[in-house]
């Protein structure tokens, strides 16, 4: 149960596996092919890792949702393990934080949500030396950002959250760390709900290995703060450039 959460076990779909059976039963770990270890539940001391011996045909599994940023070393666990289970497109196990699939269906025609906000953005973890708060407040200066979370003491219930973000025609995709494949679950709901993600991370390049080339912005796209501000307020006044930006 990673991070105190809880989650499905009757389905292998989340390790993008088929055919096998996940179990939180820790008493059929003498038969058990794999074992999954979340990396932020380790405790330094090792104490809560399994002291009995490892079955000869067992593997162990690191699982980390983490940026390198966002990730402590454990002293101990350097090879413990057999397989890797990341956002990392090159881990044994690819778990990423979302991904598109085709629409087969001729009955689902996309419809533009209504839109009344031009630039959102929802930010629990708040950190003036992290790189997106430094563009937050320098696009700020430029155009009108709807800011949501903690930060600003303004909270988006659930019931709300999907509403809110469709109303908004640019969402603020910034990741809290620059890393290759880093990708969070913020770009995925953007687009999910209607969007258009204004990227900041990876390279332009990387993230085109999750989503398509003319579905979003990135910062680096851009020689200063002003100049992607200017690309906004353009495409809020001129519609048909900017359902370009949902083609695919």
């Amino acid at each position: 149960e990673p991070l105190d959460h809880t989650f499905d076990t009757d389905s292998c779909a989340y390790f993008n596996i088929k055919g096998c059976h996940l179990t939180v039963d820790k008493n059929l770990y003498r038969t058990a092919h794999g074992v999954i270890f979340h990396h932020r539940d380790i405790h330094g001391d090792l104490k809560n890792m399994p002291q009995e011996q490892r079955p000869w045909f067992q593997k162990w599994v690191w699982w980390n949702a983490e940026s390198p940023a966002n990730t402590n070393r454990i002293p101990g666990v350097d090879h413990l393990f057999n397989l890797t289970a990341s956002y990392r497109l090159d881990s044994d196990i690819k778990v990423p934080y979302g991904s598109l699939v085709e629409v087969t269906s001729e009955d689902k025609i996309f419809e533009l949500p209504k839109k009344d906000k031009l630039v959102c953005w929802v930010v629990s973890n708040w950190n003036p030396n992290y790189k997106r708060v430094q563009v937050f407040n320098e696009l700020s200066r430029h155009v009108k950002v709807e800011a949501y979370g903690r930060h600003f003491s303004r909270y988006l219930e659930n019931k709300v959250y999907s509403k809110t973000l469709s109303s908004c025609k640019f969402y603020l995709a910034f990741e809290n760390s620059i890393y290759k494949d880093y990708a969070t679950e913020m770009l995925f709901n953007a687009m999910k709900v209607g969007e258009v993600p204004v990227v900041l991370g990876p390279s332009r390049d990387n993230f085109e290995q999750f989503i398509p080339s003319d579905s979003f912005i990135h910062v680096d796209d851009f020689y200063s703060t002003g100049e992607l501000a200017k690309k906004l307020l353009f495409l809020d006044q001129n519609k048909e450039e900017y359902m370009w930006y949902f083609t695919w």
